[in-house]
């Protein structure tokens, strides 16, 4: 073969794998001259944390679930009962956890959920977590209710590393102009992907916000998005500023639609142009659906817990949704990961790639953009180093062999 005849993907020469593990050394090497790490390195402490550090109606908006929290309890236990089962004597001195995921080459199998009003957990709210997954090479899920504009976010990301990956994340409104136009902005924003939210048409019943009588939207926080978009804005009798209880009442009765079914994800596909996925799918027939209709991939995800509350841990679900459309689409999953061990899980089970949530939320409460970016390298140098110590060197080679299941 010459090397005309060769593939020019196999030519562009790729980066080196990053050493996701060694920044175990490097908070040692710290620890020589007396430095400690600023936030717990067991990422499952760090909700405990923000209790004590923060405002109890931003943390409960966070850390709260629908209900009594039965469902954020089952993506937990779901994920416990399956345990790893390692292998030795197999060389796994270089490991790669690159991916390739919706088209695009990643360093790891990991991105940053969709988390909305992040300006009550921190005042440089998304962009300083959107920079942290800049400054990682992973991709950062914008919220439609976002804090901040998403030109304002991928301008942000840009600054850090040009042509950061970057996904936009659809709570779809009522009305159609809106779409198109928060469409619009995002494809030329560079937002590459579209993640649509299908699980929160309505808001749960969830007592630690009803408890404060918190929801930040009704004080105009995590309507950014909206506040700033030409078509939101031609349907208001005044400017935002001069009356903003008819802003918001105008952005509450848009923000979602309990009546759109499967046949209108067509007008989706006809205003997007790059991959579409579809978060909250716990069921395979409502996975086998989303392939018919040609989406790009489903994520497994109850939304953390925080929308119906006894439902399927998300972890019980993605088996079945693998088995029903793995070989067609891409299959994500998010809800109850909280460290490395999770993701491997999660992959084992046939996952490609998981979206993190909650704990960057804390970390970014927490110590701000560094805070996420402590969130990020302690999650992936403990999935590094489970898969090393399991006996793989690459995501790909995790198959559910990897785990067995607890009674």
């Amino acid at each position: 073969m010459t090397a005309s005849d060769t593939p020019a993907s196999a030519r562009v020469p790729q980066p080196a794998p990053k050493d996701w593990s060694a920044f175990q050394y490097e908070i040692y090497l710290n620890g020589v001259a007396g430095t400690v790490p600023r936030l717990p390195t067991d990422l499952s402490r760090l909700e405990q944390v923000a209790e004590q550090r923060l405002g109890p109606g931003p943390v409960g908006y966070v850390a709260g679930a629908a209900g009594d929290g039965k469902s954020a309890r089952a993506n937990r236990a779901a994920l416990d009962r399956w345990r790893i089962v390692p292998r030795m004597l197999r060389d796994v001195q270089r490991r790669d956890l690159s991916v390739e995921l919706l088209g695009t080459r990643l360093p790891a199998p990991v991105a940053l959920a969709p988390v909305g009003v992040l300006s009550i957990m921190h005042p440089d709210a998304e962009p300083a977590a959107a920079r942290a997954a800049a400054a990682q090479d992973l991709p950062f899920t914008l919220s439609t209710a976002s804090s901040t504009t998403l030109e304002q976010v991928a301008e942000a990301m840009d600054a850090v590393r040009p042509g950061s990956e970057r996904w936009f994340q659809l709570y779809w409104p009522r009305d159609r102009e809106v779409t198109i136009s928060l469409l619009t902005r995002a494809a030329r924003a560079g937002y590459r992907v579209l993640v649509v939210t299908l699980d929160t048409w309505l808001l749960a019943w969830r007592p630690r916000d009803l408890d404060q009588a918190y929801l930040p939207f009704l004080r105009g926080v995590g309507t950014a998005n909206y506040f700033s978009d030409p078509a939101f804005l031609a349907g208001l009798a005044k400017p935002v500023h001069e009356d903003l209880n008819a802003a918001v009442l105008h952005f509450a009765q848009m923000f979602a639609d309990p009546s759109k079914t499967w046949a209108d994800l067509e007008f989706l596909r006809e205003h997007w142009d790059g991959p579409i996925v579809l978060k909250g799918v716990l069921h395979p027939d409502d996975a086998r659906r989303a392939a018919d209709a040609g989406m790009d991939g489903v994520v497994v995800s109850n939304h953390g817990g925080r929308q119906v509350n006894g439902a399927i841990g998300a972890a019980d679900a993605l088996p079945g949704v693998v088995r029903a459309v793995g070989e067609r689409m891409t299959v994500l999953f998010d809800s109850g990961v909280r460290g490395g061990d999770d993701v491997f899980k999660a992959l084992a089970l046939g996952a490609r790639a998981v979206l993190l949530g909650r704990p960057y939320a804390y970390g970014l409460g927490l110590d701000g953009q560094a805070g996420v970016e402590h969130v990020l390298r302690c999650l992936l140098a403990e999935f590094e180093l489970t898969l090393a110590l399991s006996g793989y060197t690459e995501p790909g080679q995790l198959t559910p062999g990897a785990l067995t299941r607890e009674p």
